[in-house]
């Protein structure tokens, strides 16, 4: 038993425990360190049993001083201890929920920092789905919703993808018209960047086949000059002020939470990095308080709200473990997906298209300058080399106006790289968040790319052998958000079809566990609160069925998720 000046000594530092886990100490296998941890877990044992166990267990920790383990303690949702299964085990009492792994494999849990829950959440209540495989299919699907659409009212679909249709031919403005001829209609790309309207959307919109092209837009044309209901990036505006939109109230957003909450959590998310709105944000907030939020939010704001946060006096950082607002979003160039990312080189059997710019050069320097100085990390969206180029000048002019030792700049997506921006890249510490599923999932797209871009494309490899902390990012909508599915992508560089697509480009299980993890923790700043199974750290955590590191690798996506922890709180179990 513990004298009484170790139980003074226990009983007040309980609140500080509350916060930081009752001990921290290293993993190392030494007999003294092993002495000490038996001392430890001692007093733990002479003062509160933790709240949970886990023994038995296949520990990855993702912590460089204890990489492996068998078992670990929880108490007010965080680890407390990590070690074999008879230390742990011995410290329950009647009051610990003990979970017996069996020998399944537990990893820190999933960070995906890049994806907008929010958004699709109340796009899979509001919208029509066209994951399908047929234009049939999707007719049959705008069809049904149309009968049921006020008469003025948007017809919108989502999740359209041109490379998984069987027919051979992408959806055309005449399809939309048969199935849809009485109200405006849009089909948006799983990108998010391009879409298909039908004709009477461009009647309405005042658009014909002389209408030009707008800057860092485009209506796409037949051989013949005729529309055929393509538009991308800036061209989507010419609809915004067209027809009526299917309204979406504050109570539809919390629902959209709730259901994409339960999905990702199911996956093995326990944290997320949503570039938002401030409704979003709203909705999470509601979610939050009714006990429907299975993941830990940090929002990345589009700019346009930098104003607001300001007067509000908020910047990233504000908020708690749970919501957090993070940085401010800009987009610079197009899409990956949707074969529109500014390039240096030509797209395959497309000579004169490189691609296209959203912002100028000019633009990104004053608005990153903006948001550095108000206090805000900064990400942007740039996928092609030409973009990336162009927003590290914004961040390099930035820091040399207003130089900070740790501003983390993120280059959201950061598709195309070469060695002159690898080198940049690292210069200033910036962090990059490539699609994380793109290769396994997108394959027919890189066809578009062709073998040698795709040697530096979604370039993991490259980045870790750079020192650079690249992060996970599944961008979902555009790419599914499931981690599992994420290793396997990284790990074997095949698509749905097998073929392998920038194999340089590869990494190790392990090394992709950490992209998923600790590095999505070091983007918004909580490297030190989770992203590990580490003591002290918040008690988030993943049980999967089998080893991503013993199946076949080509069989990754498949291992079960068998229960998700957030805070030391099951939210997910299988």
């Amino acid at each position: 038993m513990p004298s009484n000046d170790r139980r003074e000594f226990l009983k007040q530092s309980a609140a500080a425990a509350a916060a930081l886990g009752f001990v921290s100490w290293p993993g190392s296998a030494s007999a003294q360190d092993a002495r000490q941890r038996q001392n430890d877990a001692a007093a733990l044992r002479g003062s509160t049993a933790p709240d949970l166990v886990v023994v038995n267990a296949k520990v990855h920790t993702v912590d460089d001083a204890q990489p492996k383990a068998e078992a670990f303690a929880v108490k007010n949702g965080r680890f407390v201890l990590v070690g074999g299964t008879a230390l742990i085990r011995g410290l329950a009492d009647a009051t610990t929920q003990v979970i017996d792994a069996e020998g399944m494999t537990v990893t820190p849990g999933f960070i995906d920092a890049h994806t907008h829950p929010a958004s699709a959440g109340v796009a899979a209540l509001a919208n029509v789905d066209c994951d399908v495989y047929t234009i049939a299919e999707i007719k049959q699907r705008m069809r049904a919703r149309a009968a049921k659409s006020p008469e003025g009212q948007w017809v919108l679909g989502f999740k359209y993808d041109d490379t998984k249709l069987k027919d051979g031919r992408k959806l055309h403005r005449k399809d939309l018209d048969e199935a849809v001829p009485n109200h405006p209609a849009r089909v948006t790309h799983r990108g998010g960047h391009t879409q298909v309207a039908n004709s009477l959307a461009f009647k309405l919109a005042g658009i014909d086949r002389d209408t030009p092209d707008p800057e860092g837009g485009a209506f796409g044309r037949d051989e013949n000059g005729e529309l055929n209901g393509f538009i991308a990036e800036k061209a989507r505006g010419a609809f915004d002020d067209v027809g009526k939109t299917p309204p979406v109230t504050r109570e539809t957003r919390q629902a959209g939470i709730k259901l994409i909450s339960r999905q990702m959590s199911a996956a093995g998310l326990t944290s997320v990095h949503d570039t938002s709105q401030p409704d979003s944000f709203a909705a999470y907030v509601d979610a939050y308080h009714a006990g429907d939020l299975r993941f830990r939010v940090y929002a990345f704001f589009g700019y346009s709200a930098l104003a607001g946060l300001r007067g509000l006096g908020l910047r990233t950082g504000f908020g708690d473990e749970w919501l957090k607002v993070g940085g401010l979003k800009l987009s610079a160039d197009g899409s990956a997906s949707e074969r529109t990312m500014r390039m240096s080189t030509p797209y395959v059997g497309r000579p004169n298209d490189f691609g296209l710019l959203t912002m100028s050069q000019q633009e990104l320097d004053e608005k990153i300058l903006e948001a550095h100085q108000g206090g805000f990390q900064v990400g942007v969206h740039a996928n092609g080399d030409v973009t990336i180029a162009m927003v590290l000048n914004s961040y390099e002019r930035a820091l040399r106006i207003k130089p900070h030792p740790d501003p983390r700049f993120r280059l959201e997506h950061c598709s195309l790289i070469n060695d002159e921006l690898l080198a940049r890249i690292k210069a200033i510490e910036a962090i990059p968040t490539p699609f994380w599923t793109y290769v396994h999932y997108h394959g027919p797209k890189w066809l578009e790319y062709g073998p040698e871009k795709m040697r530096s494309m979604f370039a993991h490899r490259s980045f870790l052998d750079h020192g650079i902390k690249v992060a996970g990012a599944s961008d979902y909508i555009p790419g599914p958000f499931e981690p599992l599915m994420a290793i396997q992508s990284m790990v074997t560089r095949k698509d749905f079809e097998g073929r392998e697509w920038g194999p340089n480009q590869k990494v190790t299980v392990d090394e992709a566990l950490r992209i998923g993890t600790l590095h999505g923790a070091y983007a918004s700043f909580e490297e030190k609160e989770k992203g590990s199974i580490t003591p002290g750290k918040l008690a988030d955590f993943v049980m999967l069925a089998k080893d991503p590191h013993d199946v076949n690798p080509d069989e990754i996506k498949k291992i079960p998720v068998v229960r998700t922890v957030v805070g030391g709180k099951t939210v997910h179990e299988a």
